[in-house]
């Protein structure tokens, strides 16, 4: 009597549980839990903040998310609410509302949104969560927002690039913009990288747990050349810009570049979203970039 008691409860508890989720049109389910406050919802031409996250339910591995970084912006456009992801219930949220919804990975693939493959794969469910931060009434008030959010990521990063270098008692000068330099060797001071210089460079790129990602330097590969870098044109990352021009040739040494000035929120082969990274340097060359000219206009 009494394990089917608790079988009945356990029964009516799961029933109500599923019953807090709604179903969107497209048949995405969804529960929105509303925030303190007398929010209005969100309306046609407001522009929203929020923090978002995709994850995995069989893994439990998360694919992407925004918590702990820059919130995403976007614009409230009614005729574009999209089908079967999180802007389809947007109107129905308000400031400070939290939203989880959950895909089907047999749906998105037959919508075309991914393919079956190592990581999506078929009867798999991916679980979203996001919140709503804030809400905006114009496109000035988001930029001012975005840029104290892109400040503040990029002092995390370089706080945490800090507390690396101290527990591994790595000394180095960082910039005002804030790359580290460590100079095991500054080169050739009388031919020193800058704005009018190519740098000629064997490189060495690795995460910060050591995972190197990209090399030029190959002992054994009598092939292998340095990377050519015109200095302040925009070629390279921010952050090489600012760490070669510590350096003269024959300089070698190890920069470690914030995120922000590396690839930000955007993945780059194996690099992932907002990782900060280390690039060991050798400077083999330093050349005076030759002067660029403009062809005559015809007559």
């Amino acid at each position: 009597m009494i394990k089917s008691t608790l079988k009945l409860v356990a029964a009516i508890v799961l029933f109500a549980s599923c019953n807090q989720y709604e179903k969107a049109p497209s048949g995405m389910l969804y529960k929105i839990t509303h925030g303190s406050g007398n929010a209005k919802k969100l309306e046609q031409g407001q522009f929203v903040k929020i923090n978002i996250e995709y994850k995995l339910k069989t893994k439990d591995t998360v694919l992407s998310t925004t918590y702990g970084v820059i919130p995403v912006y976007f614009p409230i456009d009614t005729a574009r609410l999209g089908k079967y992801t999180f802007t389809e219930i947007v109107t129905k949220c308000k400031k400070g509302d939290k939203v989880e919804f959950s895909l089907s990975i047999d749906t998105l693939v037959k919508m075309g949104a991914v393919q079956y493959n190592e990581i999506f794969k078929a009867k798999d469910v991916i679980l979203g969560k996001a919140e709503i931060l804030d809400v905006f009434a114009d496109v000035s008030k988001v930029d001012a927002d975005y840029k104290k959010e892109t400040l503040a990521e990029k002092n995390r990063e370089i706080n945490n690039i800090k507390a690396y270098l101290d527990k591994n008692k790595i000394k180095a000068v960082q910039s005002p913009e804030g790359v580290f330099v460590v100079v095991k060797e500054a080169g050739d001071a009388s031919n020193k990288i800058d704005s009018i210089k190519i740098a000629s460079v064997y490189y060495k790129g690795y995460s910060f747990d050591g995972k190197v990602f990209d090399t030029n330097i190959k002992p054994n590969d009598p092939s292998a050349k340095p990377f050519d870098v015109k200095v302040l044109t925009n070629s390279v990352i921010q952050g090489w810009d600012i760490g070669l021009q510590y350096f003269g040739k024959g300089g070698k040494g190890t920069i470690y570049v914030p995120a922000m000035l590396a690839y930000g929120p955007q993945p780059n082969g194996q690099i992932k979203a907002y990782e900060s990274l280390a690039f060991d340097l050798e400077i083999q060359d330093v050349t005076k970039r030759p002067a660029e000219t403009t062809a005559a206009p015809k007559k």
